[in-house]
This record gives structure tokens, sequence and C-alpha cells, in this order.
């Protein structure tokens, strides 16, 4: 098939460093492109791809630092750019959340649209009841919870590709926790889990502009009494040590996760996982397998003192099995194989085409008859 992944400009394809939803769009677009699809990827110019790249921008927004005033301004842009090009792809693939609803209705483009982000607030109810045409996919069935009503096509878990990451064997004896600093994330649980069980914190995470301020006044003075190491953010050529030397991850969230790719990285590792229960947990997590769904510190802290209880293997094992990148591909496929025959369906044949010709002229011929 001829497929246009289309990706957010904010993070390179794949992101340098944090960067979740352009990682899922690198292993799909890699992946596809090993299985003889042709592929564009439209994206910032410093990504890099087997793919035909089409940059969009000279490097991922977020690199703009100071000098970014309007990333939409650049992302409208790309949506002209794709439009010049659009009957030269079977489908596009989009991951801009609901940006080109218009175009794909006005175009009538062939495309599908995952959505990354969560969808519990109230002010984007009126804009997909307004596109209920739209073909969504989802990353979770509990991520549709909000918006069942909505157009879906499919639900397609994430997925990694099989050999990016190696099982460790958890020696560093520490808990591990990873991705981004903000409120929901709850990296304060994370630190009295680890002062509860006595076991040391690493921390290697993202911190927002938007979340300095709750990193300043909430975190750090956690971080200073208690036995934690902040390391920042880090890229997928630092996550197999630091994760597969982990004990465990700490996923403690306080909010409806859409997915959360960071417990199937942790899988790949071989790492288990404690999670809080909450939006996808349970459709990641097989409790007691890869980890513990927690309702409570309590919980958290009875889990952490029987990690020896859960296999790495069976940890790496699962992941191989539900979140390779070639099941995600085979998944995302026949979603666009579903849209590409439903538009061949619906497009009118060359015999419809003359038919209908035909009657404008027999009509024009009555009408004439008529006049005279």
């Amino acid at each position: 098939m001829r497929i246009a992944q289309v990706a957010p400009l904010h993070e390179s394809v794949p992101p340098k460093l944090y960067g979740g939803t352009e990682r899922i769009v690198s292993y799909l677009t890699e992946e596809l492109v090993r299985r003889g699809h042709e592929v564009t990827l439209f994206a910032s110019g410093d990504s890099l791809t087997s793919a035909r790249l089409r940059p969009m921008c000279d490097r991922a927004l977020r690199l703009h630092r100071g000098s970014l005033v309007d990333p939409l301004a650049h992302h409208m842009l790309l949506l002209e750019k794709l439009t010049r090009e659009i009957n030269d792809f079977d489908v596009v693939h989009f991951h801009l959340d609901y940006l080109p609803f218009s175009q794909i209705r006005r175009l009538n483009i062939p495309a599908v649209t995952t959505l990354h982000g969560r969808l519990d607030i109230p002010d984007l109810v009126p804009i997909f009841r307004e596109f209920r045409d739209m073909h969504l996919i989802s990353i979770s069935d509990s991520q549709r919870k909000p918006l069942p009503w909505a157009n879906w096509l499919a639900t397609v878990h994430h997925g990694m590709p099989e050999d990016l990451y190696t099982q460790g064997n958890g020696d560093g004896g520490y808990l591990a926790f990873l991705g981004r600093i903000s409120p929901e994330k709850r990296v304060d649980r994370a630190i009295e889990i680890s002062r509860r069980v006595g076991m040391p914190l690493r921390v290697a995470a993202k911190v927002d502009d938007s979340d300095k301020a709750y990193f300043d006044s909430k975190v750090c003075p956690l971080i200073k009494d208690a036995d934690v190491e902040f390391i920042g953010e880090i890229g997928d050529h630092d996550k197999v040590d630091f994760l597969g030397k982990a004990k465990a991850l700490l996923f403690p969230i306080d909010w409806p996760e859409p997915f959360g790719l960071v417990m199937i990285e942790a899988m790949a590792c071989g790492t288990p996982v404690i999670a809080f229960r909450g939006g996808s947990v349970a459709e990641v997590i097989e409790d007691g397998v890869t980890g513990f769904i927690v309702d409570s510190m309590d919980d958290a802290v009875e889990a952490a003192n029987n990690l020896d209880l859960i296999n790495r293997s069976a940890c790496r094992a699962n992941f191989l099995r539900r979140f390779s990148a070639g099941r995600m591909c085979r998944d995302y496929v026949r979603a666009y194989q579903r849209v590409a025959n439903d538009r061949q369906a619906s497009a009118p044949t060359t015999g419809t085409l003359l038919n209908r010709y035909s009657g404008a002229l027999l009509a024009d011929v009555l009408d004439q008859n008529a006049e005279q």
C-alpha cells in the first residue's frame, strides 16, 4: 500500500529523548517499510527513517526553545502541503488529534486518525460529535470510555521492535521511575514507595516548562529528603541499562492513562511493573505475571516486597507475544485496508460514470425536444 504517516512536529521521529507518540510513529513506519509498503513520513527535518521523508520544518519544534512562538502555524502548513500530494496515497495515517478533521472531510481523504491522548475533557465532546464520520483508532479500550459513540475503527495497542531492548537481570538494586514529571504521573508516590521499602529510586524524567513550578515546589523537596537520584531525560540507548538493572518500574499514575509506553519498555527488559489501577493499566499489565496492579500505597509497598514472585523471562515473553512492532503493524494494516476498501466501494466506477454521462446527455435531448 501507499501510506502517508503524519507525525506531530514537536519531536523528531524517533525523538532524541522523551516522546511517546513520535516513537510509536517511528516504530510503525519502519515496520511498514520492512514489510514492503511504500511509506512517506511527514515529520520534522531531523527525523531518521527508511521511508521517504517529507520534512515539514528543519528540526523538532521543542528544540527551538525560546525562538518558537506559534507551533500551530507549522502544523497548519504541514496540512496544506500534505493536501497537495493526497492523490499519491491509498491511506493517510494522522497522529495530530482532531486538527486535520475538516480537511479529511472536505477533500474526502482516505484517512485514519490515532488518538494518543486523554479524551476525558468536556471541550472535546462537541468536536467529536461534529466529526462522527472520522475513522478513529484508540490505543486502549479504556481510552474510548469518554466518547463511546465516536466512530472507532479499531483499538491498536502500541508495539516495539523485538530487538530494540534486551532482558536485564535487575541487579541494580533500585526502583525506577521513567517518563515525565507532572502531577498526574505522581512521582511523589514513587518516592514514598521507595522510602517505605528501603530501596533507592532512580528517576529518569522530562520536566516541561509548564511543570517546572510543580517540580521545584513539590518534587525537589521530596528528593532531598529521600534516597533518590534524578537523572533527567534519557533516550532509547540509555533505557536498556536503566530499566534492565531496575528491580521494578514504578508506574504510580493518578489519571486515566491512554496507554503507558514505559510499561511495555520495562517488560521488554524483563522488568516487572508496579502500576496503580487506572486507564489502560489492566489492559497492559497481567497482574502477577508482568507485575502488580495496585489500588493503594500499602498495596504498592507489599508488591515491592514481593518482586521475587515475578519471573523476568515471563515479562519478556509477554512483551514478545503481545507488544511487538510486528503485531502493531498487522493491526494497523487491517485498519488501512478497511478504509481503502470502503473508499473504493463508494467511488463511482467507469461504468457508473458513463451511465451518468449518458443519462445527462439523454436528459439534455429530451429537454431540447420538449422546448421544440
